[in-house]
């Protein structure tokens, strides 16, 4: 690194102002604000009690102008990730190593695909890409710690991250498209009779009667509503993963930091709160993350995370929905697979060749998967996945 450049670390988000943090971002992706990562350190749902340490990059130059950031944190653990590498961390505290701390590179809790490498200046993007990624090597191996991942990065990053010495790693979503449609039965009509009869039949009236459906915005969203959602997502927390990430304060600062990005969907029986779906919003997608219940009903969890977002997309002329990690169900909803990336440098080069070999294998197979369901798509016509 030229000696004009200084990379430092910052233990909070909130040491560096803003506006220093935000003029890094090249659009609205919400979850690398400032906003979305510090409610997530401000509510102590991140910290180095819950094993996520901050430890976020920042680039400047001989002034001490901020150039370029990246989220980071020291993890003690691999929860909260959603790109396992559990057998990795076996694998190499068998043959004697210590694997735990990690860097991770990320956003915490979100399965979203996204800017990693934030940049103020776009024709600066590669230099300034590839010395954060020598930078975090570098704490790295100041502090004896075993390896630097990066996860759900976007696709045009694989070239500096393979230039500075990662291995990549391909996985799987399922993302709905926006094909220009001017209502859901433009979409609809793109589908095999089959498969549309199926998501009629799951829509029909009947199939949710005496529920009334609501969604949510900004100011609409009240503490009433935050107490009912974070109710929903607690139920699903314990039982899917045994101990939720998020605590109840986190929700209440996402509101207020990010106010026009969060959208509810919320369902009623009864003048009470049974049902709801968390979604955040950039210009062009919508991001479902979280989605709880305290009644069960049939079709209630598709309506309300994949057929409502496809209807909010439509009419907020948004290009595409995220519906989060995993589920080849969704496939049958218009979901197509979507290829994912992340990033990963072993500080033991014997480790890093023996993952390299893994994932060499393995990117074969999920590109065999890719390509099977990409034939099972719901479409009449047009892509057989999300992939443009």
């Amino acid at each position: 690194m030229s000696s004009s450049y200084s990379i430092r670390t910052l233990q909070q988000i909130n040491e560096l102002p803003a506006i220093e943090w935000n003029k890094c971002q090249a659009d609205d992706h919400p979850f690398t604000s400032f906003e979305f990562l510090n409610a997530l350190e401000e509510s102590g749902s991140v910290s180095a009690q819950t094993g996520w340490m901050p430890q976020h990059l920042v680039l400047e130059d001989e002034k001490q102008n901020v150039l370029a950031v990246a989220p980071m944190y020291i993890k003690g653990h691999s929860q909260g990730e959603y790109v396992f590498d559990h057998s990795w961390a076996h694998a190499y505290e068998r043959a004697g190593g210590r694997y735990y701390p990690k860097l991770q590179m990320s956003v915490p809790f979100s399965p979203v695909t996204g800017p990693r490498l934030l940049v103020s200046q776009a024709e600066d993007y590669d230099e300034h890409s590839q010395m954060l990624l020598n930078g975090a090597k570098q704490v790295a191996i100041k502090y004896g710690i075993s390896s630097v991942h990066l996860t759900f990065l976007r696709e045009n990053d694989l070239a500096n991250t393979e230039a500075t010495g990662f291995l990549t790693r391909v996985g799987e979503q399922f993302h709905w498209h926006n094909r220009s449609y001017q209502q859901f039965d433009d979409f609809l009509e793109e589908l095999s009779s089959r498969k549309r009869k199926a998501i009629k039949k799951e829509r029909r009236l009947e199939n949710f009667e005496g529920l009334v459906f609501e969604t949510l915005q900004g100011d609409e969203i009240t503490a009433s509503h935050w107490d009912a959602f974070f109710e929903f997502y607690m139920d699903t927390g314990h039982r899917k993963w045994g101990t939720p990430y998020l605590n109840r304060e986190f929700f209440d600062l996402l509101g207020s930091a990010l106010r026009e990005k969060v959208i509810l969907f919320m369902v009623k029986r009864d003048e009470k709160y049974i049902a709801g779906a968390l979604n955040l919003m950039s210009s062009n997608c919508l991001y479902g993350r979280y989605w709880g219940c305290v009644e069960e009903h049939k079709f209630l969890h598709f309506e309300c995370c994949y057929y409502r977002a496809i209807e909010f997309a439509i009419e907020n002329g948004l290009e595409r929905v995220e519906a989060g990690a995993q589920g080849p169900h969704k496939l049958a909803r218009g979901y197509l697979p979507t290829k994912t990336y992340s990033a990963h440098w072993m500080q033991d080069p014997g480790f890093h060749d023996a993952v390299g070999d893994f994932l060499k294998a393995e990117s074969r197979d999920m590109d065999a998967e890719i390509e099977y369901l990409g034939q099972l798509s719901p479409f009449r016509r047009g892509p057989v996945s999300g992939q443009k």
